[in-house]
């Protein structure tokens, strides 16, 4: 155990021997993404590194500490990428935040998420033991796949110190086209393109000024994006310009995502829905929506007032509804969606069995009663 890991480990043990709760952190990037914010901060920074890295295999170990975007740009050396696009939201964003946070980007509809790409983790516990659940393969688990419960666990279940992640290699091809459309032709296109062999890989549908507008990302071999887009139409994009707008759709930073800031009584909504639900008739007040995922996440910018009408409104969608971004940057508790009794129950006991002593990021899932 080197020097880092030790002095974590021994304030873990503090932690546990006093009662004290400890606010897990990387980066800090996704503070925003909380119900409560709460203990002394224990910085995971100093675990850093990428431990081993196998293009031939298609997999890589790193460091919780380790920048996200030091990671990718190994991989990008290589032809190869993290295919979910995680967020990054800053510079600082850590490995171990993103695995943390369970976030994923616009193409998580059509490649899968960050738990579908977990193969390992390595974790302090809350007696402080250090675990080891997984390996480096696919096929590597017996019983309950420990490591994909790490992804969205928000730092309640332990710290998390080292990950193995499956790697793919970047598409041969990419194309962005453009259509002119409303809400709804948007999401029968959508529904309706999903079941063709097409190289969907993501979408964006906004409205500006009253002009709805769909961009569809195709990425795959040479030929099938040549044939789609000639099968599809629309006005194709330019590649170079258009990357740093899917950037920006994946940090939540558009100039849709911005006009919030100009009113600060507005919160960002995330609405998670079955691809194929309806048009969604907001409740007055509320803006938008822009629409991911091929129809599956909606996010409407509406004061938190609002939230009980949205939540009821995405449950009869078949979805959930919860507050992302607050009215304020360090807000104490996100608004969002209570768990079934059978999952809450689920929770406690997943909580009781990792960390006894509650230590681990107290309050940052939805509450337990």
């Amino acid at each position: 155990m080197d020097s880092a890991l030790s002095q974590i480990t021994e304030r873990v043990r503090a932690a546990i021997a006093d009662r004290t709760p400890l606010r897990l952190r990387g980066g800090g990037s996704k503070d925003f993404h909380a119900r409560a914010l709460a203990g002394e901060i224990l910085d995971t920074r100093a675990l850093q590194g990428v431990v081993s890295y196998e293009p031939s295999e298609l997999v890589v170990t790193a460091r919780a500490g380790t920048a996200l975007a030091e990671l990718q740009a190994l991989l990008a050396a290589q032809g190869q990428c993290l295919p979910f696009d995680p967020p990054h939201f800053s510079l600082d964003s850590t490995v171990g935040g993103m695995v943390a946070a369970g976030l994923s980007g616009p193409a998580r509809a059509s490649v899968g998420a960050v738990r579908d790409y977990m193969l390992g983790v390595e974790l302090l516990n809350g007696r402080a033991e250090l675990l080891r659940f997984g390996g480096q393969v696919m096929k590597n688990v017996a019983g309950y796949d420990v490591s994909r419960l790490m992804a969205g666990s928000r730092g309640t279940l332990g710290l998390i110190t080292e990950v193995s992640l499956k790697v793919l290699p970047m598409a041969p091809a990419e194309a962005t086209l453009r259509f002119e459309c409303t809400q709804a032709q948007a999401l029968q296109w959508l529904n309706t393109w999903g079941g063709q062999p097409l190289p969907l890989n993501a979408s964006c549908w906004l409205e500006d000024a009253g002009r709805g507008t769909l961009f569809l990302r195709l990425r795959g071999a040479k030929a099938a994006v040549q044939a789609a887009c000639s099968l599809l139409g629309g006005e194709r994009q330019d590649d170079a310009r258009v990357a740093a707008d899917w950037d920006a759709c994946r940090d939540q930073q558009l100039p849709w995502f911005k006009e919030r800031l100009a009113d600060p009584a507005l919160a960002l909504w995330r609405l998670s829905l079955p691809a194929h639900a309806p048009v969604l008739a907001l409740p007055e007040g509320a803006r938008g929506p822009l629409i991911e995922w091929h129809g599956a996440l909606r996010w409407v910018q509406a004061p938190r007032a609002l939230g009980p009408q949205l939540q009821a409104l995405a449950a009869q969608a078949g979805g959930t509804a919860q507050m992302f971004q607050p009215e304020a940057a360090a807000a104490t508790a996100t608004s969002a969606t209570a768990l079934a009794p059978a999952l809450a129950a689920l929770q406690a006991r997943l909580q009781q069995a990792f960390d006894p002593a509650g230590i681990f990021n107290p309050g940052r899932l939805l509450p337990l009663a």
